[in-house]
């Protein structure tokens, strides 16, 4: 890759991977529409390595608080909000690791195309304008239960398929749910940190088996520029979400999914 592409990708996974419209599409798209080479899967693993700082780095005072309240009465019948939490997480990351695990190689091999990302894209944006229309938005994050969490996580399941989006599916099953806007985010967020790790480990193992040259000076420029263009996203988003809605972003997959339309069946 030039250094120009190298750029370019790691900000665009940076302020798509936390965004409700699709890191893994994004990633595609220049290979798709541009003609550039393929990053190949050390530079995802460094983009998303970076991506992961960004959030931990960000919640780091939401993590701590809900690790010690998990490992303290997690189990115990007295629970906190932040165990509580803790275990929502947990409950809705299992659906993903086992489906990931079970599909990833089909996922992989029949659904990496711009017709593809251009119909979830399109489709999964309507589907957030509608549960951010209809959704009550009365609940917050501490008030969900092991239902709404597993539900929540069911619908991540469907992340898997490229231009759905991972933050954009969770935030809409979590409107639809009854959270409010910066709830929905919030745990959208936290959810992305399990995800990434598994993910992440995924794709190392991949690496490591193809034992090929790896640039480091690519990896390190990736690192670095998701993990800046990631934590200002996620800043700026929980900034903005409960003034401006899901809208924008809904208009964009849409302007998105038509264009990659047109280039499929120009």
């Amino acid at each position: 890759m030039t250094l120009f592409e190298i750029i370019v990708l790691a900000i665009i996974q940076g302020i798509t991977e936390f965004l409700p419209i699709s890191s893994s599409a994004h990633l595609i798209l220049p290979s798709e529409l541009l003609g550039w080479d393929n990053q190949g899967m050390a530079f995802d693993v460094a983009v998303h390595v970076g991506s992961l700082l960004a959030v931990m780095i960000y919640f780091r005072d939401d993590i701590t608080k809900m690790l010690v309240a998990w490992f303290s009465h997690g189990f115990s019948k007295q629970q906190s909000d932040d165990s509580r939490l803790a275990w929502s997480v947990i409950i809705a990351s299992i659906p993903v690791v086992i489906f990931g695990l079970l599909a990833k190689d089909f996922i992989e091999t029949h659904t990496r195309s711009a017709l593809v990302i251009a119909c979830t894209t399109i489709f999964f944006g309507l589907v957030l304008w509608y549960a951010d229309v209809t959704g009550k938005q009365r609940k917050n994050i501490y008030q969900l239960t092991w239902k709404t969490s597993l539900l929540i996580g069911l619908a991540q399941m469907l992340a898997i398929i490229p231009g759905t989006s991972r933050s954009g599916i969770t935030m809409t099953a979590g409107l639809m749910l009854g959270l409010d806007r910066e709830s929905t985010a919030r745990f959208s967020f936290l959810l992305s940190i399990p995800a990434i790790l598994g993910a992440g480990f995924l794709k190392t193992l991949d690496l490591i088996q193809q034992q090929t040259a790896v640039d480091w000076e690519a990896l390190f420029y990736g690192i670095g520029l998701s993990f800046v263009s990631a934590y200002a996203c996620i800043f700026l988003f929980l900034s903005w979400i409960s003034k401006i809605g899901m809208l924008p972003f809904v208009i964009y997959r849409l302007v998105l999914g038509i264009v990659l339309l047109g280039f499929v069946f120009w």
